[in-house]
């Protein structure tokens, strides 16, 4: 949870979609990383749904998305 990725790097779409995961549905590894938390929230590609990103709050998406020039939009 705690590597560092260059989201600019790994689309060339400037939108991205912000989302709560449940960490129940989430890869038994990444489970152990994240003990305690019931949801984290994904950044994904607009273009193709990939998940460029998981952080543990809504706000950090939004700011994570806007510091590498994406302009985030929430879907449900």
């Amino acid at each position: 949870m705690n590597s560092k990725v260059n989201i600019d790097a790994l689309t060339d779409e400037r939108m991205v979609y912000i989302r709560e995961v449940d960490v129940a549905d989430l890869p038994d590894d990444l489970k152990a990383e994240v003990e305690g938390v019931d949801h984290l929230y994904a950044v994904h590609a607009a273009s193709d749904g990939e998940r460029l990103a998981l952080v543990k709050d809504r706000g950090l998406a939004f700011a994570l998305a806007r510091q590498n020039d994406y302009a985030p939009v929430t879907v449900h």
